[in-house]
């Protein structure tokens, strides 16, 4: 997205710039990658096909399957077998599903969560994105996804205010 990139270099580069006195343009701190992941409670191939089908068509990356390390008894899951699915995005890829959380989805039903590098979000509703609301009948029974923005490396302070200069927290 030529729009987010020109964004971020004109606006949220000189306001963080302005905020924190920077000696470097080095140590501005950027958007690293963004991790969407569907994690599944029970193991079912058609559950399965479904999260890795609905991430190709958000993001238009093919998913990877997330396997287990350990074996549980109790949840009745073994050892190296699939219990979700997830992409890292990237460069453009990353810019072009910020764009489209920044616009149409961040104000509807989803839960936010800051940690000290990383902000999460969990969107409750899967149906919010138009790829998915089209093919009602294959993606009505997902689970949660799960998005996590990943910076360069910085401070709790300038984290915060590269989250809310993207517009991506609504406080």
């Amino acid at each position: 997205m030529v729009f987010l990139s020109q964004y971020n270099d004109k606006v949220v580069k000189y306001d963080l710039i302005n905020k924190f006195h920077y000696k470097f343009t080095t140590k501005i701190p950027k958007l690293k990658f963004i991790i969407l992941n569907f994690k599944l409670k029970k193991w079912d191939i058609k559950s399965l096909i479904s999260a890795l089908a609905s991430l190709e068509l958000i993001t238009s990356q093919k998913a990877k399957l997330t396997t287990s390390k350990v074996s549980n008894i109790v949840l009745k899951v073994r050892k190296g077998q699939p219990v979700g699915c997830k992409i890292t995005l990237r460069n453009r890829s990353m810019n072009i599903f910020l764009f489209k959380i920044i616009n149409s989805i961040i104000s509807t039903s989803i839960s936010e969560k800051l940690s000290k590098d990383i902000f999460s979000i969990k969107i409750d509703n899967v149906l919010i994105f138009k790829e998915l609301e089209i093919n009602y009948q294959f993606f009505k029974n997902l689970t949660n996804l799960n998005i996590q923005i990943k910076p360069t490396n910085c401070s709790f302070n300038e984290f915060w205010f590269l989250i809310k200069s993207h517009k991506l927290f609504s406080k």
